[in-house]
């Protein structure tokens, strides 16, 4: 399996730069190795106390990764293609980080990411 790592922070702040995910939500160039292969996944945990977003974004071509919490955006609306999962299944898919996101690539490869977005 892949050995994933993470952005540095100049990639990190790279990826801050431009449309947002929620208004473009396609692939783009990877800060760190240029190939148009950075893809991004948003979430919002079952269990959270506050309204929180959990964003996940990574580049299938370099295997480097940003996971991110913050506030839900008020109205945000959004498809999750793994909503549909019974929650033992999801808890462990998310379990290994390497698996969970070869499995969000597969979604992509699939057709089923990148998510869609509206406000409300």
């Amino acid at each position: 399996m892949t050995a994933w790592s993470s952005f540095s922070g100049d990639e990190v702040a790279a990826l801050t730069q431009g449309e947002s995910f929620f208004a473009d939500p396609g692939e783009r160039n990877c800060p760190a190795c240029g190939q148009r292969r950075l893809r991004a996944y948003f979430t919002t945990p079952a269990n959270a106390k506050r309204p929180t977003l959990v964003s996940y974004v990574w580049c299938g071509a370099c295997d480097k990764f940003v996971g991110t919490r913050a506030r839900h955006p008020e109205g945000l609306i959004f498809s999750d293609p793994l909503a549909t999962l019974p929650a033992e299944e999801r808890r462990a898919l998310e379990r290994s980080l390497t698996g969970f996101l070869a499995h969000l690539d597969s979604l992509w490869d699939a057709g089923a990411l990148p998510q869609t977005f509206t406000t409300a």
